[in-house]
């Protein structure tokens, strides 16, 4: 199972990595289009934050156990942590379009293996995840032109 649990560990970090980073904007943004961006940050990091623990179940139906510390989500995660705290709201929205397409990569690379071995739930599961990001991903890079 583990050729199914390491890709899944992957993207359910790259998943945390971008909701804390969303969070992060969310919380940190400024501008005269404070309200719109601030709103925008809050629902991508909600959504996504709604599906981590469906995520983590996920890995430990598999029978593996969920990365659950920082360091661990570091060492799985593709995505780059944001220190920067005075970042301009173009920038975060053009991160967040980058980090969730490494979020998409992620999981269609998990969902070809759960195929492979016909894990029908997963795949399922994956597949919300992906129309979700998908969704994110549009709604990005039309704020983003």
């Amino acid at each position: 199972m583990e050729e199914i649990t390491n890709p899944l560990k992957v993207a359910f970090a790259d998943t945390y990595a971008l909701y804390v980073k969303a969070q992060n904007y969310h919380w940190n943004v400024e501008g005269p289009m404070f309200p719109m961006y601030h709103d925008f940050f809050g629902n991508i990091y909600e959504e996504v934050g709604g599906a981590i623990d469906r995520f983590a179940e996920e890995i430990r139906a598999a029978g593996a156990y969920a990365p659950a510390a920082f360091g661990r989500f570091a060492e799985l995660s593709s995505i780059q942590d944001e220190v920067l705290v005075s970042v301009v709201p173009a920038q975060m929205v053009s991160n967040l379009y980058m980090d969730n397409v490494k979020v998409i990569d992620s999981l269609n690379a998990v969902r070809d293996i759960a195929e492979k071995y016909s894990e029908r739930g997963l795949v399922n599961f994956l597949e919300e995840r992906l129309d979700a990001h998908k969704k994110h991903a549009w709604m990005l890079k039309a704020t983003v032109r």
